[in-house]
């Protein structure tokens, strides 16, 4: 995964005058949307989420640190406890959350719209074996792991749309 960004700032990443508040919003206001840009098309297969995954949790345990245990010891952070300390907001569910959002606007375009045309454009033939679903059997995976009904008039208002893609950034069964 790329992490050049992480490397341009890694002196910031590292420094103890830097807040950890300050390191995370540097990290979710620069890092992060340098990774996943275009993420909101992506097929999100397993390789994908691990490696995006190893590189979050890299870029946290610089920014966290060890931890001091009672008896004087120091240990690297388990990545769960990561995970707390950034209320899980792991870039899994970000990425999930940003797919979802596109959904939703192209769903809430008209029916002669060339976008959603071709969103809901299905070829004449099979797809070969081994090929990975498609990008609105995904999403549509994830609305039912959320449990919404009735989704599709929900995401045509906007202001519930907003609410229910913040609900899947912090979601942790997604």
């Amino acid at each position: 995964m790329i992490i050049a960004p992480f490397y341009a700032n890694k002196a910031l990443f590292r420094s103890n005058l830097v807040s950890r508040k300050s390191k995370l919003k540097l990290y979710w206001s620069v890092n992060r949307p340098i990774v996943v840009y275009g993420c909101e098309t992506w097929v999100l297969k397993e390789s994908i989420i691990q490696k995006l995954s190893v590189c979050e949790r890299k870029i946290l345990k610089k920014i966290f640190g060890s931890t001091k245990e009672a008896n004087g010891i120091w240990r690297i952070k388990t990545n769960k406890e990561l995970y707390e300390l950034i209320k899980h907001r792991n870039i899994t569910n970000y990425v999930k959350a940003q797919g979802l959002s596109l959904f939703g606007h192209t769903n809430r375009m008209p029916e002669t719209s060339i976008v959603k045309r071709i969103h809901k454009w299905k070829p004449f033939t099979g797809r070969p074996s081994g090929r990975p679903m498609s990008r609105r059997d995904d999403v549509r995976n994830d609305l039912k792991k959320m449990k919404l009904v009735k989704w599709a008039e929900k995401l045509q208002d906007c202001s519930k749309r907003k609410a229910i893609v913040e609900k899947a950034k912090t979601l942790s069964e997604l």
